[in-house]
């Protein structure tokens, strides 16, 4: 199962709710491992050292920093986007089938948009 890391702006009910319905989830909150206001191409250099999938609300920044990884050659396991306005169970749902649905090697070089 894949390891992840949630970015500062994931909302928290989808963080609290992942570990709820999913307790032996490997999930860290940016807050957690020191990197709040932290740059976003070093919240997913330190996502790719860490080996964990970033959860992430923001649209605008990330893809563009984690495409630019992929085509620097630089390791990327991969970003799940949440869109903002997907009910909270669905997100819950969406990220767990992401989990469930492979090992860490199916996310390498990924960025999905949730919902699927």
């Amino acid at each position: 199962m894949p390891r992840f890391l949630a970015d500062e702006n994931l909302d928290g009910p989808i963080y609290r709710g992942l570990l709820a319905r999913e307790p032996t989830l490997d999930l860290v909150r940016v807050q957690d491992v020191g990197l709040m206001q932290t740059p976003d191409p070093d919240i997913l250099e330190w996502a790719a050292r860490a080996g964990r999938v970033l959860l992430t609300h923001d649209f605008q920044t990330i893809p563009g920093f984690a495409l630019g990884r992929v085509r620097n050659g630089l390791p990327m396991p991969a970003v799940l986007l949440i869109q903002r306005d997907t009910p909270v169970g669905q997100a819950i749902d969406e990220v767990l089938i992401c989990a469930g649905a492979g090992t860490d090697a199916d996310f390498v070089d990924q960025v999905r948009y949730l919902p699927m």
